[in-house]
């Protein structure tokens, strides 16, 4: 069997605050999306998408976890700073590299990481 991410789903309260949060990642919305008879939005992410559902559902917290890969973390903690995005560091964890978490404007857990 061949398996391969499409996508990831995350609920957020306030879509069109995510969709910006995640644009300072560099992350880009979907031209189209079908009419789900609900509020969202498709964005890609390098060769995957986040699909947005709107929801009034709290995030689970740090047990469930987006993580994007990032080339160099140092300059997307800066771009992300020019917004006012910031977040805690992780130890450095050999294996893992180096890892920052942060929270998209819905509370919803976002780890960058730069793979050793």
């Amino acid at each position: 069997m061949n398996v391969d991410l499409h996508h990831v789903s995350i609920g957020v309260g306030n879509v069109a605050a995510a969709v910006e949060f995640y644009g300072h990642l560099g992350i880009t919305p979907l031209a189209t999306r079908p009419n789900f008879g609900f509020d969202g939005a498709w964005l890609q992410a390098g060769e995957r998408q986040i699909h947005l559902i709107e929801t009034t559902v709290v995030p689970p917290g740090a047990t469930n976890h987006l993580a994007l890969r990032v080339a160099d973390l140092e300059a997307c903690l800066a771009e992300l700073a020019t917004h006012g995005v910031t977040g805690r560091r992780s130890t450095y964890t050999p294996g893992a590299g180096h890892q920052v978490f942060l929270q998209d404007p819905s509370g919803n857990v976002v780890e960058l990481n730069q793979p050793d």
